[in-house]
């Protein structure tokens, strides 16, 4: 999967995460996610420092330090219209798996440089089918979030 964006649905202006199936159908997989965790993505694919680390930046130094890594995020399952998805990890030579929300997995995988993909299953019950390009706006809506938000927001 990759990446497309986050754009604000209209109403109510609640952030949309946009995975694009990069093989095959190409179908867009919408998760709805918090305000929090668009900035985070957004911060993430941007590069921002902000003056003090946001969690998934102290979570990215916490893992560094332990000398663990993520090797790939998998959005494995929609129960009652909500999302699941799991992390997965390697440290010693082990390999753990660790249930998250999709998009704390996804703003991870990010700072990680982690590969992203959805069980078929998910882009069954929820992939969109919209061709290879991307749908009209997205890239805009998505650069205006990103300019609107600001490191100090985050700041407490």
């Amino acid at each position: 999967m990759e990446l497309v964006g986050i754009e604000l649905e209209k109403p109510p202006n609640i952030p949309c995460l946009l995975l694009r199936e990069s093989a095959g159908d190409h179908r867009i997989l919408p998760i709805f996610i918090g305000g929090p965790e668009a900035a985070a993505i957004a911060f993430a694919l941007e590069e921002v420092a902000t003056p003090r680390p946001m969690t998934h930046d102290l979570m990215k130094d916490l893992l560094d330090r332990l000398g663990a890594r993520i090797e790939r995020v998998v959005v494995t399952e929609l129960r009652d219209s909500t999302f699941l998805a799991e992390v997965i990890l390697a440290h010693a030579g082990d390999v753990q798996s660790v249930s998250a929300r999709p998009s704390d997995a996804i703003a991870l995988a990010l700072r990680f440089g982690a590969p992203v993909f959805a069980e078929e299953s998910v882009l069954n019950a929820a992939g969109r089918q919209v061709g290879r390009a991307v749908p009209e706006g997205i890239v805009d809506e998505f650069k205006n979030f990103i300019e609107q938000v600001k490191p100090e927001d985050f700041d407490s």
